[in-house]
């Protein structure tokens, strides 16, 4: 038997397992800068972030037309889809990071002025770093959260069951 058989062919989803997931990530990466860039390119950064959750959100709704057809309910499903997928974005990818990664670089360029003689470049470098480097720790926790959230409310009211996959 060849073993190609065995596996189910999995459709790619561009917004969640190609590099373009990392777009939603841009305004965290942003917010690490914030200290040493213009305010405009942290403001840049949201706009590529919510770029990209706009886009994830256009196209649940379009594969939620498709899976739909002509069945009734359909703009519901698809209204569904498409508010879902944009609500858990827009917390998970944009708000609550973005928020996280700030208080996280404030916090740490406030204790690095109180604590140590460091120059302003070297507490503004240390602090992107800090913030940068927490990116990693804080994905998993808030996407359980804002799953959580949702399962508790917005998901309650329109009683589907369905998440952002």
């Amino acid at each position: 038997m060849d073993p190609s058989e065995d596996k189910t062919e999995k459709t790619v989803d561009i917004y969640r397992d190609t590099w373009v997931r990392f777009l939603g990530y841009a305004n965290e990466v942003g917010e690490a800068f914030r200290a040493l860039v213009p305010v405009s390119l942290v403001w840049g950064s949201y706009a590529v972030a919510t770029t990209y959750v706009t886009a994830d959100a256009v196209d649940k709704g379009k594969k939620a037309a498709v899976a739909h057809g002509d069945n009734p309910g359909k703009t519901t499903r698809v209204a569904v889809a498409v508010v879902d997928t944009f609500v858990w974005q827009a917390l998970a990818s944009v708000i609550i990071p973005g928020f996280t990664i700030n208080r996280v670089c404030a916090a740490s360029l406030y204790v690095l002025g109180r604590t140590t003689k460091w120059p302003m470049p070297v507490r503004k470098w240390t602090t992107t770093a800090i913030g940068l480097s927490t990116i990693p720790f804080i994905i998993k926790p808030i996407d359980r959260s804002v799953d959580f959230l949702l399962d508790s409310s917005l998901r309650k009211v329109y009683n589907e069951g369905e998440k952002h996959e």
